[in-house]
């Protein structure tokens, strides 16, 4: 598509309803020899470009005229634009033309222009296809870079990488929420850093994040304040708290707010924390709205295991005993102790009994996430102790405590988190010419968000940024490649491909961030204390050399070109980084990636299909059909949904990525209408001993209703 011409459009309404509406919904209807109708959803795109998109935007003469008229009426900021010159910024939108970009289904198109465009302020009109787009991300990301910002139109447009929401969907415009995915604060046991935090996720909220909070630390119902016994309030009042400020804040009405918060198995408040999702729970403590995710250590699963007693400590006790927050402490390691200090207050419960209510709550609302802690500090590459994780349960990072004083201000400014998201495409990057440079354009962008986020309203997350240069490099579409080679999900092969894959992203993502350490003559601050600086990062990478088990992944490898890194090619990034560090304290993170897939025309993240034909419901349009990319009548029975496959493979494919990611990765499970809840504690303890990180939702397949089948229906019928 478009924008530059001599011709004025025609209007006819953002809201109007077309045919393509049609066309899509043929996609679910068998044609008459019994094939899919995957042609008419194509059919609908173009129709819904063609009826809608192009009458419904503004065109120019040219593209001076174009950028010169966005900047004049507050559509682009100048700044970055002035970075390149008029021929540059001319070229590269004719190269993003030249590319021949085409939306694969209509979902796609009709995300990008819902979501992403950027239309006049009244709503009317569209100013940029989604080649513009792409161009004005790669031109702000590339800060006068011609170079870099050249390899990410083509990155983007080949569909190799794509940046994350905030990031795809802010670049560039002068009215504009910040280019974060996510941020992470902690809160400590005093008023003043509650309130703190609660202004803090205000601000961000409304910048476009979603903020997980840390409340491990904050005293439990009935613990002292100034001496005096049954004072303390707990954690819900909080919860409360926090839920009806993220309701308040939106960014701009883009994006409704959203919050999570983390608390520790071993707090004395986690089953009243836990009370809150329960369907029945009183509304004085029902929380609706904001996530919650659970802390769990170790010892947790072996006190479940013996099925003993697993003991609660109070927070304001361990402070005082041990000079630091229960959150910074390893519950696991001095268990014994805690339990034996008369000076530490201490309630009981029932290990089993702890995770049945887990599994309860999970079975009713999806809720808690979990995060292993000790799985993930074991794997922790930095100095510091990981106590919680974001809203999509990807996000593992070191944070520190900040003090206040009374008005609120900061005596001590820790480090809370941000990080700053994009995906691969696993089926166009590793069809990429060359795939190292596609993952360091990939790192280049991303240390480019974060080079450019300032949040100076939340102080400890600009901290946190400066000081890290975190990012969080993801992937998508591993489902969908894997069927597309007539490789089935958690098969032997599909669980290869997955190792060899993300150990080779690995390599190449270390790589780029130290050769921009080498360029920028800096590392993250704490990198000589890392496991990076010893080398002993690098000691399962170079003790054996890594190859595939399969002949099958070994071939694919072989015939896309992509070279497996050696142990001598590992041997030598293990020097270069000994000796010049890296610049990003973290660089992987593996998120859901939601709707940007359905523009990427992926299939979510890395976990398999939920459907092979997905029902969305979209606004007033209602009812949209999306099949699973890759799919085609040839190749169905690769593309078993989640229920089908089971969790064991989910959990396999999941444990293979994370040994070689630094961070997270959102794991979904989805049980059939016929599981209980000892099948999500069977799936938690499979995932803990796997050496999985954190488990995000647990899905469970609705039972269909008599009747409800409908003759020819597609969904219905696969």
């Amino acid at each position: 598509m478009t924008i530059i011409s001599p011709e004025a459009p025609a209007r006819t309404g953002i809201g109007a309803r077309k045919d393509y509406h049609a066309l899509n919904a043929q996609l679910n209807l068998f044609a008459s020899d019994g094939s899919i109708q995957f042609h008419k959803d194509r059919e609908a795109a173009e129709a819904y470009l063609f009826q809608h998109v192009i009458p419904n935007t503004r065109t120019f003469r040219s593209v001076a005229e174009r950028l010169e008229w966005l900047v004049a009426n507050d559509y682009y900021e100048q700044a970055f634009l002035d970075a390149y010159t008029p021929e540059f910024l001319t070229n590269l939108h004719e190269r993003a033309r030249r590319a021949g970009h085409r939306f694969h289904t209509f979902l796609g198109a009709f995300k990008f222009f819902t979501s992403y465009a950027l239309k006049t302020f009244d709503g009317t009109t569209y100013l940029e296809g989604f080649e513009e787009r792409v161009v004005a991300t790669a031109l702000f990301l590339g800060q006068g870079d011609g170079a870099l910002a050249t390899r990410l139109v083509d990155e983007m447009l080949s569909g190799r990488f794509q940046p994350a929401t905030p990031t795809f969907l802010n670049a560039g415009k002068a009215q504009r929420g910040e280019l974060v995915s996510c941020f992470l604060l902690r809160l400590e046991d005093n008023l003043e850093s509650i309130g703190r935090s609660v202004n803090s996720a205000l601000q961000l909220s409304k910048r476009g994040g979603g903020v997980a909070l840390l409340l491990t630390n904050l005293r439990e119902t009935g613990a002292p304040i100034k001496q005096i016994e049954n004072q303390a309030s707990g954690v819900v009042p909080v919860m409360k708290i926090l839920e009806d400020s993220f309701s308040y804040a939106n960014q701009l009405g883009a994006r409704q707010g959203a919050g999570a918060v983390y608390l520790h198995a071993h707090h004395p408040d986690i089953l009243r924390f836990l009370d809150t999702k329960r369907e029945n729970a009183d509304e004085k403590i029902r929380i609706k709205t904001l996530s919650l995710g659970v802390v769990i250590p170790d010892v947790t699963f072996q006190l479940a295991k013996e099925n003993r007693d697993m003991h609660l400590f109070s927070p304001y006790d361990v402070e005082r005993e041990y000079g630091k927050p229960l959150s910074d402490l390893s519950v696991n390691d001095h268990y014994d102790e805690l339990v034996a200090n008369p000076r530490v207050r201490k309630t009981t419960i029932s290990a089993r009994e702890f995770f049945k209510t887990l599994a309860e709550l999970q079975f009713e609302s999806g809720y808690p996430y979990v995060l292993f802690e000790d799985t993930v500090n074991r794997a922790n590459p930095l100095q510091g102790w990981i106590n919680m994780s974001n809203l999509c349960s990807e996000i593992l990072q070191v944070n520190t405590p900040s003090r206040y004083d009374a008005a609120i201000g900061y005596e001590q400014v820790g480090r809370d988190i941000s990080c700053n998201l994009g995906s691969l495409n696993i089926a166009q990057a590793f069809a990429s010419p060359d795939f190292g440079a596609t993952v360091e354009t990939a790192v280049r962008a991303l240390t480019s968000v974060s080079d450019q986020t300032n949040i100076d309203a939340v102080p400890s997350i600009a901290a946190g940024n400066d000081a890290s240069h975190a990012i969080g490099l993801g992937q998508m579409n591993l489902h969908g490649f894997l069927a597309s080679q007539r490789i089935r999900y958690g098969s032997e092969e599909g669980i290869d491909f997955t190792d060899i894959y993300f150990l080779t992203v690995t390599y190449h993502a270390v790589r780029a961030s130290n050769l921009i350490a080498i360029e920028r003559g800096t590392t993250f601050a704490g990198f000589e204390t890392s496991t990076y600086a010893d080398g002993s990062y690098f000691d399962k990478y170079t003790e054996r050399d890594w190859q595939p088990a399969t002949d099958r992944v070994r071939i694919l490898f072989a015939e896309a070109g992509v070279a497996i890194p050696t142990r001598g090619d590992w041997a030598q990034l293990r020097e270069s980084v000994r000796q010049h560090g890296i610049y990003n304290a973290y660089l992987q993170a593996v998120p859901p990636t939601g709707s940007i897939s359905y523009v990427n025309n992926s299939t979510a993240s890395i976990h398999p299909i939920a459907a092979k034909i997905e029902i969305r419901k979209e606004g007033k349009l209602g009812r949209v059909y999306y099949p699973a990319p890759h799919m085609t009548d040839d190749n169905l029975e690769f593309f078993e949904d989640a229920y089908e496959i089971g969790y064991e493979k989910i959990i396999d494919t999941y444990a293979a990525a994370t040994r070689h990611v630094d961070q997270g990765l959102s794991l979904t499970l989805f049980f059939r209408d016929t599981a209980t809840t000892r099948d999500i504690n069977k799936a938690q303890i499979h995932a803990w001993r796997a050496g999985i990180k954190t488990l995000y939702y647990i899905r469970l397949r609705q039972p269909a209703l008599e009747g409800t089948e409908i003759e020819g229906c597609v969904s219905c019928a696969l």
